[in-house]
């Protein structure tokens, strides 16, 4: 898992959004921020992981919270990817692994018994103060999303 627990403050990174912006977690103080990171685009996981935050990016919004999605895919993927799924949530990208690594992701994984290095997805919720409120692994893809809104529902309301 990640080496950052929550109260710590969360490393600052600069990535490109495929939507032509610029993400910079330090830029975003004084409002939360959700970030989840997955491990690529295009793939069924991850479509399904992208198409509910896109689906809940409103409600989001509403909570005054700054949605992110970040993978280790290029811009161009990203834009391919956004635009055959109709997805709303800008994605960054991060093929160097800057935030990846920053936030403790990029581990040794284990799959029909191959060990490889790759993304753990995981996800985080940083407080308007810069700090990590929530960190929740996505065990279960579907819902994950809806698990995120939740949690970030407490963090607004302070619990």
């Amino acid at each position: 898992m990640t080496h950052l627990k929550p109260g710590d403050p969360a490393p600052n990174f600069s990535l490109p959004r495929d939507d032509g912006s610029q993400f910079e977690l330090a830029a975003a103080a004084g409002k939360p921020v959700v970030i989840y990171f997955y491990p690529e685009d295009d793939s069924g996981g991850c479509v399904d992981e992208n198409q509910e935050f896109s689906a809940l990016s409103p409600e989001f919004a509403a909570l005054g919270a700054t949605l992110v999605g970040v993978s280790p895919d290029d811009l161009e993927s990203h834009r391919k990817f956004r635009a055959k799924y109709g997805l709303a949530v800008p994605l960054a990208a991060d093929p160097e692994r800057i935030a990846i690594e920053a936030f403790g992701l990029w581990q040794m994984k284990k799959l029909y018994g191959r060990e490889f290095m790759g993304l753990v997805r995981t996800s985080f919720i940083i407080d308007a103060e810069g700090r990590v409120a929530r960190i929740i692994r996505a065990t279960r893809i579907k819902g994950h999303a809806a698990k995120m809104l939740e949690a970030l529902k407490d963090v607004v309301a302070g619990k």
